[in-house]
Formats: structure tokens, C-alpha cells, sequence
């Protein structure tokens, strides 16, 4: 799994004219599940980013997480993170998992993410949305559980 993790201000999801998602400080975390994901992905993810430390504390240093700064998370499925663009001009989508099992395991990330206290935001699988980010700082992190260790 693979997510781009933005420390913002505010974020928002709009599908048409209707908004699906929106949260105030904390994180936006556009996610991207590949195919060969399993369980230990999504554990590590979920992990890795609830307790990131790239909020910052009295003393201006990134010190806090979004556990300990009470923030809200908006995560918003994204199977381009698995574009590859190193071949042509047009990206291959041949990692990204199938929409089945990518919308598991994105329905099963915002679960665990509700069940570490976070309040959680999400746009609509499989979507075509609007995404509002206010980045902080900018700060923007990515994690990859591919490349943990």
C-alpha cells in the first residue's frame, strides 16, 4: 500500500455539486493499494501514519502526532499512485490492485483508522472527486509498505 500523507489545515471531497468528505486540522491521505497487498500492509500503514510526528509542538519542532494534536483524517482512494511512467508516455496500471480488493482493504484502512479514535472523512470509491487541500507547512509525506525496512 502506498499513501501520500499531507498535513493540512482543512480538506474537502465534492462529487458534483455535493460534499462527501471534510475535515478541519489534520491529515489528507490519498491512498493506493497495489496488488500484491495483504493484511501486514495495511496494518503497517495504519500504523505508521496515525503515529507520524509532523505536527508541530510549543516549540515549533515536529514532535506530535495526529493522535496527540486530536486531528481528523480525510483519506481519499487514489489508484494512480501506482501509475507507472517509466516505459512511454501513458501510465501503466498493471500493479494496482482490482477494484474489489483495493476497495477492501481502503474500507478496512478507514475502519482501523475510526478504531484508533480519529475521526475520518472519505470521498467515494471509484469516484470521480473534487479534492480540497489546504496543505500546513506544506508538509507531505510518503509511506510505502513495500519499502518499510
Amino acid at each position: 500500500m502506498r499513501a501520500v500523507v499531507q498535513r493540512v489545515k482543512k480538506g474537502k471531497v465534492t462529487i458534483g455539486n455535493e460534499v462527501v468528505g471534510e475535515i478541519g486540522h489534520g491529515l489528507v491521505v490519498l491512498l493506493g493499494v497495489a496488488r500484491e497487498d495483504q493484511e501486514e500492509d495495511l496494518e503497517y500503514l495504519v500504523s505508521k501514519i496515525v503515529n507520524l510526528r509532523i505536527f508541530n509542538d510549543s516549540e515549533g519542532k515536529m514532535n506530535l502526532s495526529l493522535k496527540d494534536v486530536a486531528g481528523e483524517m480525510l483519506v481519499v482512494s487514489q489508484f494512480t499512485l501506482y501509475g507507472d511512467c517509466r516505459k512511454g508516455r501513458r501510465p501503466s496500471f498493471i500493479n494496482a490492485a482490482q477494484p474489489e480488493k483495493a476497495n477492501d482493504l481502503y474500507e478496512d484502512f478507514v475502519r482501523r483508522i475510526q478504531g484508533e479514535g480519529i475521526k475520518v472523512a472519505t470521498g467515494r470509491f471509484q469516484e470521480e472527486m473534487l479534492v480540497e487541500i489546504h496543505n500546513d507547512g506544506p508538509v507531505t509525506i510518503i509511506v510505502d509498505s513495500q519499502h518499510q525496512f
